[in-house]
């Protein structure tokens, strides 16, 4: 196993002011055996940041650390680090049993011990029967354990994992999660896992990192970052469906507004307990929001109906809300006006400007 330590790490493409600024002043230490899941929206950095650890980014500013080991100038095959690529990157005229054991014979392994190796790795991800086929032979999970097995023959201090669920269908990414999962509970290898999907890296994580614009929003366990984002980005990201984030206005006494000029609505008023008068964030989960005889008026546009859930998607004051309830609840029908209301500690404050999250003041 192995730590992994990223020091205020940045990458430039480009010189002068020209350059793009892909990774912008990253740190976070990786104990030995976590599973890290970096997650964030395309063009966040993320993936960036999983090759510059693999050695295959040249790192522009910063120190990267495996295990206390300075690794910037340190060859890719000498960071003793296995990754897992999108597209499989298997070789197509080798059969399971050569992809899984070619780069233990370019290190000069005895044929026991690769045989051995390979056996192991093949039973851990049920393998075993396909050893002698080709990839071509194989459908796409299959195809990805392969992937897997050949990063796990390596016996590495770090897997590195970019994206690689991606090209799966619905149903072989949970089981290929679980997998993953169960691999590392087995192994107990220190992982780094980047996705673009936040139900991915709210299953998989032991600790999330999540990344905005080449920059680390927030890390935490999952629960917490889901519990208390610290940023209106985190807020909006995370959760499917993401937070009601609403744009309104808190006079001296308490009032919240809906903004002037935010919508085509009316605008609607209620006092709750908010970090202070001015122009805020208020955002609160889906799921948080309950219907009542008073309390906020919506405008229920449509009703999408998920099997055990739904989802009501509504018009508070001209700006969008989404009400997450039980199949069996009764719910309002569509175009008609009805109330919702959210307990104070439900409620979520942003600075309208830089996003940081900011805790209501006292009763």
């Amino acid at each position: 196993m192995g730590s992994v330590s990223l020091i205020d790490v940045h990458k430039r493409y480009g010189q002068g002011t020209a350059a793009a600024h892909a990774v912008r002043g990253v740190s976070a230490d990786i104990a030995n055996g976590e599973f890290i899941v970096i997650v964030g929206p395309s063009g966040c950095g993320k993936s960036t940041l999983l090759r510059m650890v693999a050695g295959l980014e040249e790192i522009s500013e910063g120190e990267i650390r495996i295990d206390g080991q300075r690794v910037n100038d340190v060859e890719p095959s000498q960071r003793d680090i296995a990754m897992v690529f999108q597209n499989y990157a298997l070789y197509p005229h080798m059969n399971v049993f050569d992809n899984m054991a070619y780069g233990l014979r370019i290190r000069g392994l005895a044929r026991t011990d690769i045989e051995a190796r390979v056996a192991q790795a093949a039973r851990i991800l049920g393998l075993e029967a396909l050893l002698k086929r080709l990839p071509r032979q194989l459908s796409g999970g299959q195809r990805q354990r392969v992937a897997m097995g050949r990063a796990i023959v390596r016996e590495p201090r770090v897997f590195l994992f970019d994206e690689p669920l991606s090209n799966l269908d619905a149903k072989l990414r949970v089981q290929t999660r679980l997998e993953i999962r169960r691999l590392h509970a087995q192994l107990g290898t220190t992982s780094l896992f980047v996705t673009h999907d936040q139900v991915e890296a709210m299953t998989l994580a032991q600790r999330m990192i999540v990344m905005n614009a080449g920059r680390i929003e927030q890390i935490g366990v999952p629960d917490e970052v889901y519990a208390r984002p610290q940023t209106a980005f985190v807020a909006g990201f995370i959760g499917s469906p993401p937070m009601n984030l609403l744009p309104v206005q808190v006079d001296a006494l308490g009032n919240v507004l809906a903004r002037p000029g935010e919508g085509e609505a009316p605008g609607y008023q209620f006092t709750v307990r908010a970090p202070g008068p001015g122009q805020w964030l208020l955002g609160v989960r889906p799921e948080r929001l309950h219907w009542a005889g008073q309390g906020w008026p919506v405008q229920i546009e449509f009703i999408e109906l998920l099997g055990a859930e739904r989802l009501v998607h509504a018009r508070l004051g001209g700006l969008p809300i989404v009400v997450r309830c039980d199949a069996s609840m009764a719910i309002p029908e569509s175009s008609r006006m009805a109330f919702v209301t959210a307990r104070a500690e439900d409620l979520h404050w942003f600075d309208a400007d830089s996003g940081a999250r900011a805790e209501p003041g006292p009763d």
